[in-house]
């Protein structure tokens, strides 16, 4: 009977966490559009990744072929190949999170009717990179992305431990140089402003790829060791220290989590030792294993 009653509360738990989950994407969808359909369109920006492609491409079909072709179909065909990788490497409920963000994106650039805010091209490309950086985090934060190279970034950072920003760069770069050689140069550089907003904004937005080594001079070494373990899922080390004003001996905690959870975990580690000191560190790089929590 315990167990049955825990079963429909775990499920009921995860169905009203899909329905947020849901309401975001969409939401998210919506944002992404309204800066597409307003900024990126009166800046006559390029986004990164697909998105960039995909505006690259109707772009080409109207001035030269005098075609108007919808977003929605172009996205959804860049997009198939990244899907593959989401579904077959990162998580099937997390791919299918973000199929509903790249469908629906596309259905709201289509449907929605495009509006300049401004007609500055600096103002349009800030503003317009800040927008979409809030729109990824949306995304990333309800373990969803906005599609394209979002996927591989994740994929290659998640599950071969490399750096994906060089790879990004050298495809942003790509579309860039197409922009700037068909549609003007002045285009393709306002873009780069876009795309260093969004990075940058993304950086502090969204920190679950940033690690931080954390030091703790604690007297409860083990407690803080489990709740470590239980809070982030990651294993800690103990080193022997002495004070050196009162000479006395100190168990030193370290351990390397995501940047994230340091905002739950330093709270409550100074609930179970209000006297411990913990030095949190930026960490650049890391090697051998690092948990990551799955996508699903």
């Amino acid at each position: 009977m315990e167990s049955s009653t825990k079963s429909k509360y775990n499920l009921k738990e995860a169905l009203k966490k899909d329905v947020v989950r849901f309401a975001v994407v969409i939401l998210a969808a919506f944002v992404m559009a309204v800066n597409i359909n307003s900024f990126v369109h009166a800046g006559g920006l390029y986004p990164g990744g697909a998105t960039g492609l995909t505006i690259i491409i109707q772009r080409i079909a109207l001035k030269f072929f005098y075609i108007t072709i919808p977003f929605t179909p172009i996205n959804v065909i860049l997009n198939a190949i990244p899907v593959y990788i989401g579904f077959r490497f990162i998580g099937k409920r997390f791919t299918l999170f973000s199929m509903i963000m790249v469908i629906a994106n596309g259905l709201f650039v289509d449907l929605l009717p495009s509006y300049a805010f401004t007609n500055d091209e600096l103002l349009a490309a800030v503003f317009g990179g800040l927008l979409n950086a809030i729109a990824i985090t949306m995304c990333l934060n309800v373990d969803a992305t906005s599609g394209g190279t979002d996927f591989i970034s994740i994929f290659l950072s998640q599950k071969k431990g490399i750096d994906a920003f060089p790879y990004i760069l050298a495809g942003n770069t790509v579309i860039l140089t197409i922009a700037g050689l068909l549609f003007g140069w002045d285009k393709a550089l306002y873009s780069m402003i876009f795309q260093f907003v969004t990075t940058t904004a993304l950086h502090t937005l969204y920190r679950t790829y940033q690690q931080k080594t954390l030091f703790i001079i604690t007297d409860v070494p083990d407690q803080v060791c489990s709740l470590i373990y239980d809070t982030c899922g990651h294993g800690a080390t103990l080193i022997d220290g002495e004070g050196s004003f009162a000479h006395k001996n100190k168990k030193i905690v370290y351990s390397i989590v995501s940047a994230s959870d340091t905002r739950k975990l330093i709270p409550k580690i100074k609930e179970l030792d209000p006297g411990a000191f913990i030095n949190s560190v930026r960490t650049e790089e890391i090697t051998g294993n690092f948990y990551m929590r799955p996508r699903d």
